[in-house]
């Protein structure tokens, strides 16, 4: 989406944040365990005890769908899917990425005290991120373990998943789905 279209459709929300072009938010989703105990290990995150695949996705301000990474094995960086992903070069300088406070780029760990109210705000802009994955993986296919046997083929499908969401009737801000 072009930065013009973003701007254009910016929710009164993000006035004070209005040079942010895209939400994102990595996601996992459970897959079956596979039989080969190297791929279990390749595979099982510890964060959500579980052989998964992981995603980068990312959100413009009003809510549609924009950006979705091809899938990967379990536990990986958020770090290292920004940067696999290849968002960073669909980005000119004056787009900001928002992001939550444990999605770390840069190396810095601890937040100055000043950032802390700045932090909370974000977080409650953030929200319409978690909405969004939700309603993707509110989707049959994702809502379980994804069976092994179509792994060939997610990638595609949860691309199509993501962006079928961006139609679906319930907007994340109202001003939007007016005008559409």
């Amino acid at each position: 989406m072009s930065q013009e279209e973003v701007k254009a459709n910016l929710p009164m929300e993000f006035k004070i944040y209005a040079d942010t072009h895209v939400i994102v938010d990595c996601t996992e989703l459970r897959c079956q365990t596979p039989s080969s105990f190297l791929l279990q290990s390749e595979m099982f995150s510890n964060y959500k005890s579980h052989c998964t695949m992981k995603a980068l996705v990312g959100i413009a301000p009003h809510g549609p769908i924009t950006f979705v990474s091809s899938l990967y094995k379990g536990p990986i960086s958020d770090k290292y899917m920004f940067i696999q992903s290849g968002i960073q070069h669909l980005l000119t300088e004056d787009m900001a990425v928002m992001a939550n406070k444990g999605f770390l780029i840069d190396d810095h760990s601890q937040m100055p005290t000043a950032e802390v109210h700045q932090t909370q705000e974000i977080a409650r802009l953030r929200i319409h991120m978690e909405r969004v994955i939700r309603r993707v993986k509110e989707n049959k296919l994702f809502n379980t373990n994804i069976p092994l046997a179509i792994a060939g083929s997610i990638n595609q499908l949860f691309t199509v998943a993501c962006l079928l969401s961006n139609y679906q009737c319930r907007a994340l801000v109202k001003k939007w789905a007016k005008e559409v």
